[in-house]
């Protein structure tokens, strides 16, 4: 099926036939299945609380994708301590709350990776000024391109210019790898 015959999914439709259903049910003398509108089966407190936490883990997910999303590919968006679901389901108030406090735990860590990045991409930055203003200073040191958050192929590398030559008379001059095989 092309993308633009791809029908669009009406949730308030999606409601009615399941509030059809139930009443159908109800009519029929059938007793209501776990399959029906999970609104039907839950408490009044409980509606608000869910549509709550919901908001607070859409929140927690879309600032989490946009940390991983803007320092890609340097951090991971997977979560090693994560637990799978097997499938779609309709989660319980406690599972909403506890996979809310993992989304926030894992938008800590990220925050600190991202914090730890940066700190990284700056003393890179540093280094590399420096190795450029005084090549003697820094012979042979090398910084990957990627300590820089330019990309991943290339390295800096301060190297004496003609070689063996240029070595004993102090000629040093830094020079950027291709890097990329």
């Amino acid at each position: 099926m092309a993308q633009t015959e791809q029908l669009t999914v009406d949730r308030a439709h999606i409601d009615r036939i399941a509030a059809e259903r139930i009443s159908h049910d109800r009519v029929a003398g059938d007793r209501v299945t776990g399959d029906h509108l999970a609104a039907e089966r839950m408490p009044g407190d409980e509606l608000p609380a869910r549509d709550a936490l919901r908001a607070q883990v859409a929140k927690l997910e879309r600032e989490l994708s946009g940390l991983v999303a803007g320092t890609f590919p340097h951090i991971s968006p997977i979560d090693a301590h994560g637990d799978a679901f097997s499938g779609p389901r309709l989660l319980t108030l406690g599972e909403l709350e506890r996979l809310r406090d993992r989304l926030a735990l894992r938008v800590g860590e990220v925050r600190g990776q991202v914090a730890e990045r940066a700190a990284l991409e700056r003393r890179s930055r540093a280094l590399l000024e420096r190795m450029k203003l005084e090549p003697g200073r820094y012979k042979f040191v090398r910084l990957p391109v990627a300590d820089l958050g330019d990309g991943h192929c290339g390295v800096w590398e301060v190297r004496p210019r003609l070689g063996l030559i240029g070595m004993l008379a102090g000629w040093w001059q830094v020079k950027l790898s291709s890097g990329c095989p």
